[in-house]
């Protein structure tokens, strides 16, 4: 069985280019498409993109569910990057809109309970099922924004944003950008390269590739939600600097693992400090344009969505 099993590591590292470029394709794309999905959001408000990219993100989830080829999976794969980039972008700048706070973190590329929860599906029910299961979630909260928000209607910004290339000089938008990008591609490292290792290393079963990420999804969770008021009273540039010094140890611990067990600690702890610095730096995001250019969020959040889908296609596709 070691054997065996070293055998399929060692098939699916030779594909690891493949495997890459599935990854990276939706950070790729949505990279590309976030600049033109704030300048909409500017434009036509918030509502009409959110349903856009549910629609889009509906259609991609049931593509994955039947796809039988590499490059149907890499057009799914591609579709999800532009459902993600009008889904967060026009998200986070609603919620901000709508709180007028930034005391509480925004989502921003989740790390929850996808991976595990795709692992277990996969392993003992089938392939499609888990894609089957978040397709109907989708059409769920599809319904939910025609009844609650209304997307056929118009509601521009009621002020002018600053152009993205006024905030793009903005070093203090920069520097919060590159926190963003830095430490999200810790985990997008991991996304590709974590399965092969393990099948390489450790011979564990299907369901555990998926369920090596739980501590990380788990912990990042608790990061968010505890780091969003306490980085308000500690400084968020303190948390955000501590975070990414945790996310370097975490990431050098990772390889000294010799079973799934010892996984725990180093993706608990990755988990964790990308939590401090996502919840510490998406709402200086906002607190920046209201501080020095005009209340108006789509584009600044699309520079926020770029940083993320940045640090996602370079950790992924460098594994490529």
């Amino acid at each position: 069985p070691g054997r065996s099993c070293l055998q399929g590591g060692e098939f699916l590292a030779q594909e690891n280019t493949r495997v890459g470029l599935l990854f990276a394709s939706k950070a790729l794309v949505q990279l590309l498409v976030n600049p033109w999905v704030g300048l909409l959001t500017n434009r036509i408000g918030y509502h009409i993109p959110m349903f856009l990219g549910f629609t889009i993100m509906f259609l991609s989830t049931v593509m994955f569910a039947f796809s039988g080829t590499y490059t149907l999976l890499f057009i799914a794969r591609a579709l999800q990057g532009i459902g993600s980039a009008f889904s967060s972008v026009a998200g986070e700048g609603f919620g901000c809109s709508s709180a007028k706070t930034h005391q509480l973190p925004l989502a921003g590329p989740s790390l929850a309970v996808g991976a595990p929860f795709g692992s277990i599906m996969y392993e003992f029910v089938g392939k499609a099922s888990p894609f089957l299961v978040l397709a109907f979630l989708a059409l769920l909260d599809g319904a939910l924004q025609l009844c609650i928000l209304q997307p056929s209607r118009v509601c521009p910004e009621s002020t002018k944003a600053t152009p993205v290339s006024t905030l793009l000089r903005d070093p203090y938008i920069l520097v919060a950008a590159g926190a963003l990008c830095f430490s999200n591609m810790a985990v997008a490292m991991l996304e590709p390269t974590l399965p092969i290792w393990m099948l390489q290393t450790m011979c564990p079963p299907q369901w555990q590739l998926g369920m090596a990420f739980l501590p990380a999804s788990i912990s990042y969770l608790i990061g968010t939600n505890l780091f969003g008021i306490l980085a308000n009273r500690m400084g968020r540039w303190l948390c955000s600097m501590i975070g990414m010094a945790v996310v370097g140890i975490s990431l050098l611990c990772v390889p000294l693992a010799t079973t799934i067990y010892g996984l725990i600690g180093p993706n608990a702890g990755l988990g964790f400090a990308i939590g401090m610095v996502d919840s510490s730096m998406m709402p200086i995001m906002a607190y920046l344009v209201d501080l020095r250019h005009t209340p108006a969020y789509g584009t600044v959040y699309a520079i926020a969505d770029v940083a993320f889908c940045l640090g996602f296609a370079i950790g992924t596709e460098s594994w490529g």
